[in-house]
């Protein structure tokens, strides 16, 4: 029998330079789930400049006429890209479609959190992402082996920044790595 696979919910991913894929070029992404059977996961730092969350609530005919607030809205990756995600803080308990994520976290992808942000009825803080990253069982733990992503303690002050292209430099602060020592090559001790 093996060991459980250590889970990395509620963590965050930080890209290693030289991952090799463009798309998660320096991305931080939010661990949604991750187990035996796959993970998935959101990225918190790549946001779409061509929408904008008006743009996306007149888009979906939801009827406010200004927003009580403006997300930006992020590429989350590149599965589902058409689908909404929203992670939002602790405090959005609304929905019994709401997947928590921990104490500090949800993620929900039904309109309806849509519309209570847009009323100012929603998470005290949330960004919205279309698409998200995933990975089928064991890939995500051969990416980590193979040097492709650092693990750290997700943290608010990261995740829901307005500084989106600070947060992958802050992650990395925050277990001690600074970007200017990193290498697009890695070895193995």
């Amino acid at each position: 029998m093996t060991d459980p696979v250590p889970s990395l919910t509620g963590q965050l991913l930080i890209a290693m330079p030289g991952m090799g894929d463009p798309r998660f070029d320096r991305s931080v992404i939010f661990m949604c789930s991750h187990g035996e059977d796959g993970a998935l996961g959101l990225i918190v730092n790549k946001p779409t400049p061509s929408l904008t969350f008006a743009g996306l609530l007149e888009q979906l005919n939801i009827g406010i006429d200004s927003p009580a607030r403006n997300l930006a809205v992020h590429f989350g990756g590149p599965v589902e890209t058409g689908r909404g995600f929203v992670l939002h803080s602790g405090d959005y308990g609304e929905n019994s479609s709401t997947l928590g994520v921990g104490a500090a976290f949800g993620m929900t992808a039904t309109l309806d959190i849509l519309e209570d942000i847009a009323r100012g009825d929603g998470p005290e803080e949330a960004i919205l992402t279309l698409g998200y990253s995933g990975w089928g069982p064991g890939q995500l733990e051969s990416e980590i082996l193979a040097n492709g992503w650092l693990t750290c303690d997700a943290s608010g002050d990261i995740v829901f920044s307005s500084d989106d292209t600070g947060k992958w430099s802050a992650a990395l602060s925050s277990i001690g790595v600074d970007p200017l020592t990193l290498s697009a090559t890695a070895g193995r001790a």
